[in-house]
């Protein structure tokens, strides 16, 4: 009998039922969403830094000295160990360097050029044969394969046979080149240890080449003489979930003592994946941790929406339940109708809410940034999921039965005399909201120290914080509960301005809402939160974005930032500028030097670019500093050194100078990019002496000067006993060059100049604000400062908070490039090398294209917009934006829904009070608008509080929870970003929807009421 009575019972009020059936399917199905979507970003951004980790972050080596007794054993343990720490076996290769051999026909020689052989486990997979083939082990001779560039280098060709003895061991060695090969990618990761390989040649103090590749076996039985191996593990780790990455960071980390424990006491083992792993797994339980917030903030919506519900229910039922109560029902009988007629309505969500879920999430793969991402959500119902649709469920159960039992106790007297009492409520009598202020304050002041709901257990791992998790919700809850407080004040002033006007509607209205605030408190709150966790939400997604361009361009710096040597064989000092300049799409450009440097004891970024240039290339955000960036350039230039053109485009320079003694001489010369250049012109001998300098050479290979060039002065090195040093003739081409008299007196190192060489004033700089700190100046002081333990005077002209291309906490000082380099020749310094490049474009993509074509450049592109796409696409970083957009979809439709059943309910209610009023002559016009006046109060009250709750949420919390995809703080810094137009669209479609629903009720009720004087 009870089944078919709760079942009746409900049927009795279908409209709160059937609100609370689509509040608990709503809350269920997105809370269940976004359980999966959680997990499913986690696993997809685990899965994509690991598919798109470069070779260096992911590989991991052992290297050890071996003999060719020693390197069997070894090779097995290491292999093995390998094996052992990695979930899959990773593919192991192993790779050799012998010692230093003789070119053939210099072993008389007192410094020989030298050869190195080699050996790398598959080799033919990472280059092609230019001629010849791969070497084969056995035979008399010693088969070997050479780089092209060692070949171009050597001279040494396929087919060619030699012998060759080592510095350490004189068995002769025949050798017989087989093949000339080039690497595919000759300066990419895989080599960066393998300069010799990449490059052919070495010149140091001995000019060495190779190495000549060999096979393995050969290598191990005829050049393995205590010289060192390097194995190298690089393992496929597509398929890595979150919960494997702590576990294998700990197994790799652990490799070197378990092969030391193994016997192996000389192996040395080295991998950046530990570290990359770990904080991966950080990133990731941030990342899902952060993802929290948005579902308790609509854990608590969702819930308060079913209070607001099942007060409703409560108050229809009171006399129901007070003439059950009197008719012998008791506590029990009471609450098992209530948990019965819960269930009823609870269950069914919970089963079908687990199959709603993934169709939700194929709307949040529509989203832009998850769909520039790659990531494809495609989770399906599992236990768990059905685990958490049923424990919401039956939370929500229990919000539904909780109220009807407040009431169960009550006798009909009771009921009679608590109906239409008003005051205020029990919240706000019990102080409740002003006791969860100080909570929510305490979990946001928490937030912004820790900077992640992230903190540290007592374990020594890494937990969620519930209270730091919990502090945006709280916050949201508490500023609607204290914007109660707010409806009993304005609804009393509203009743007086509106008294005093002569229209009956508005002071209706308004006398309506004075007199039961409570009422329309509830409506109040839910669409308080509901707006003010779509601002919230909205504001986060937008402050996201800005954030992702914001760091690209402070990690770039320019458009398109080139890094390389500053010389290599194919392009030389004078050609890098001159081939990246001409580059598709370039507008502006900059040689620039960036490099650590020591400022007063302090390690700092230097940073020397043309300070004319900055306002094209320097993406500096305005907000860092005081001044704008033309401004900066303007102050940044100082005492330029002069200049000697030299005519027409010469490809040989003859200098002739007389010195008194042996004396160490340098020229400092520079090209129309800005470049400065130091050329040895060796020692110049007592007398008279004259020098070649073959200015094409400084081009490189396939490089170009760009024209003209000039010449800046002359750099002496300390002479063993003072010179004078006297140039007497210059010549470019053999055409002479008209020069200024040149001479010095020279006992220590000392700089002249072939144009006038300013006494250099202040060095003008700007400097990070830590560093200005630290030096104790401000923006227009001079002092004194140690930069590279040489002590100047600098004038700062700007204190930045950042400097751009410098991570968080990172010391900088800017300096003009020229003016720098003026410094540097008047102290007798070489000129600093152009190390990068920065150049502006307004695209970058065919100037990066053209550099992929060209590896043989050495040169590495940062490409600010292809930055910020990868920093857009980060799963892990962009998780955030969907959830919230899910929570805010939500959030509406919770508080549509509810305004709907609660303005229904109203007006049913005052079914009888209408029809006295209109028995009174009210109109119907007038009837609408008092149901208008209440209902635009709760409405207006409602957007107003909303948006003023969430900016001040958005203040407190938004700039911390946007993190980047390593977990990591901002750099630079969060600046909250509130999209005000696509703010005040949300709010004008959410009061249009709303009055939309105030316009039918009067319309029903006006059908109601002439449907009842018709009967009548």
């Amino acid at each position: 009998m009870r089944g078919p009575l709760v079942v009746k019972r409900a049927l009795s009020e279908p409209l709160l039922l059937l609100a609370a059936f689509g509040s608990i399917l709503l809350a269920t199905t997105t809370l269940v969403a976004l359980t999966m979507y959680a997990s499913s970003i986690a696993d997809a951004g685990v899965r994509r830094t690991m598919e798109t980790a470069s070779y260096r972050q992911t590989a991991a080596t052992v290297s050890a000295p071996v003999t060719a007794e020693t390197f069997p054993k070894f090779d097995r343990s290491v292999r093995a160990e390998f094996a052992r720490a990695y979930t899959r076996p990773p593919a192991v290769t192993t790779s050799f360097r012998s010692d230093s051999y003789v070119m053939p026909g210099q072993d008389a020689h007192e410094r020989p050029e030298l050869l190195r052989f080699g050996s790398y486990d598959g080799l033919d997979r990472h280059a092609r044969l230019v001629s010849g083939s791969w070497p084969h082990a056995g035979g008399d001779r010693v088969e070997a394969a050479i780089s092209l560039s060692a070949a171009s280098a050597t001279g040494f060709k396929a087919g060619q046979e030699f012998t060759t003895k080592g510095r350490l061991d004189p068995r002769p060695v025949t050798v017989r080149i087989v093949g000339v090969f080039q690497l595919n990618d000759p300066f990419g990761e895989r080599w960066a240890g393998e300069q010799l390989l990449s490059r052919g040649v070495e010149r140091g103090e001995f000019t060495t080449y190779g190495p000549l590749m060999v096979a393995r076996e050969t290598f191990v039985a005829r050049f393995a003489t205590s010289v060192n191996a390097t194995w190298t593990a690089v393992p496929d780790l597509r398929t890595l979930t979150p919960a494997q990455l702590r576990p294998l960071a700990g197994a790799i980390d652990q490799l070197g003592a378990r092969l030391k424990a193994d016997g192996c006491g000389s192996c040395v083992a080295a991998s950046r994946l530990p570290e990359i792993l770990t904080q991966l797994d950080t990133a990731s339980l941030v990342a899902r941790s952060t993802m929290l917030i948005p579902v308790l903030q609509l854990l608590l919506l969702a819930a308060y929406a079913l209070m607001l519900t099942a007060r409703l229910l409560a108050d229809h039922r009171r006399m129901e339940v007070a003439l059950l109560r009197s008719r012998g029902a008791g506590t029990v009988r009471l609450a098992a109708l209530a948990g019965g007629e819960a269930l009823l309505v609870a269950v069914p969500c919970a089963v079908v809410a687990p199959f709603l879920g993934p169709p939700l999430l194929a709307l949040v793969n529509l989203l832009p940034w998850i769909r520039a991402s790659g990531v494809r959500l495609a989770p399906s119902a599992d236990l768990g999921t059905f685990l958490v649709s049923f424990g919401v469920a039956l939370a929500a159960a229990v919000l539904l039965v909780l109220p009807a039992l407040a009431g169960a106790r009550r006798t009909y007297v009771e009921e009679q005399a608590a109906r239409g009492r008003g005051g205020r409520g029990l919240i706000e009598r019990a102080g409740a909201d002003l006791a969860l202020l100080v909570v929510a304050g305490l979990a946001i002041w928490q937030l912004q120290r820790y900077g992640a709901p992230v903190t540290a257990t007592t374990a020594g791992g890494l937990g969620i914080d519930p209270l730091i998790i919990s502090g945006p919700a709280l916050a949201l809850l508490t500023g609607g509960m204290l914007g109660l407080r707010l409806v009993p004040r304005v609804s009393k002033l509203a009743e007086r301005v509106t008294s005093r006007r002569p229209a009956l509607a508005p002071a209706l209205g308004a006398w309506q809402v004075s007199r039961r605030p409570l009422k329309y408190a509830g409506p109040a709150l839910l669409l308080t939160m509901a707006i003010a966790i779509g601002v919230v939400s909205m504001a986060t997604a937008s402050t996201w974005r800005a954030s992702q361009a914001d760091q690209a361009r402070h990690q770039a710096g320019a458009d398109l930032r080139l890094s390389g040597p500053p010389d290599g064989p194919e392009l030389g000092a004078l050609g890098r500028g001159t081939a990246f300049t001409a580059l598709p799409g370039v507008t502006a450009y900059s040689p620039g030097f960036r490099g650590q440097s020591e400022v007063s004891g302090e390690s700092a970024l230097l940073l020397g670019l043309d300070a004319g240039k900055l306002g094209e290339l320097f993406h500096l955000r305005a907000d860092l500093s005081a001044q704008p960036v033309g401004e900066l350039s303007r102050a940044l230039v100082g005492d330029l050194a002069g200049k000697l053109d030299l005519p027409g485009q010469p490809s040989a320079l003859t200098l002739r100078a007389e010195a008194d003694g042996d004396l160490p001489l340098r020229l400092v010369l520079s090209d129309a990019l800005g470049v400065w250049r130091d050329v040895s012109l060796g020692v110049l001998r007592k007398g008279e002496n004259r020098i070649d300098v073959d200015l094409r050479a400084l081009a490189g290979r396939t490089g170009k000067i760009t024209y003209p060039l000039s010449l800046r002065g002359l750099v002496a090195g300390a002479p063993q006993s003072p010179a004078n040093l006297t140039l007497t003739g210059l010549s470019a081409d053999g055409r002479e060059v008209a020069t200024p008299p040149v001479s010095m007196k020279v006992t220590r190192p000392a700089a002249a100049g072939l144009a006038p060489l300013p006494k250099p004033g202040p060095l003008p700089v700007v400097l990070t604000a830590d560093l200005a700190a630290s030096l104790k100046l401000a923006v227009g002081q001079v002092g004194a400062a140690s930069i590279d333990r040489r002590v100047l005077q600098v004038k700062v002209v700007g204190v930045v908070d950042s400097m751009p291309t410098t991570p968080a906490g990172q010391k900088a000082v800017l300096a003009d490039w020229a003016t720098l380099q003026t410094y540097e020749l008047a102290a007798a310094q070489l000129p600093r090398p152009a190390t990068e490049w920065w150049l502006a474009a307004g695209d970058t993509a065919p100037a990066v294209k053209a550099l992929q074509t060209r590896p043989e450049w050495d040169v590495t592109a940062l490409d600010q917009r292809r930055l910020a796409a990868e920093l857009r696409d980060d799963p892990l970083a962009s998780g955030l934006q969907g959830a919230l957009m899910l929570g805010f979809a939500a959030a509406l439709v919770f508080a549509t829904l509810g305004f709907l059943v609660n303005a229904t309910v109203a007006a049913r209610e005052r079914m009888g009070e209408f029809a006295i009023l209109r028995a009174l002559g009210v109109s119907p016009r007038q009837m609408f608008g008092v149901l208008a006046v209440e209902q635009a109060f709760v409405i207006g009250l409602s957007l107003v509080a909303g948006t003023g709750l969430a900016v001040v949420v958005g203040v407190l919390v938004v700039p911390h929870i946007v993190l980047t995809g390593q977990a990591s703080a901002v750099t630079p810094g969060v600046v909250l970003d509130i999209p005000w137009a696509a703010t005040a669209a949300m709010l004008t479609l959410v009061a249009a929807v709303l009055l939309a629903i105030v316009a039918g009720l009067a319309r029903r009720l006006r059908g109601q009421h002439g449907q009842l004087v018709e009967e009548r």
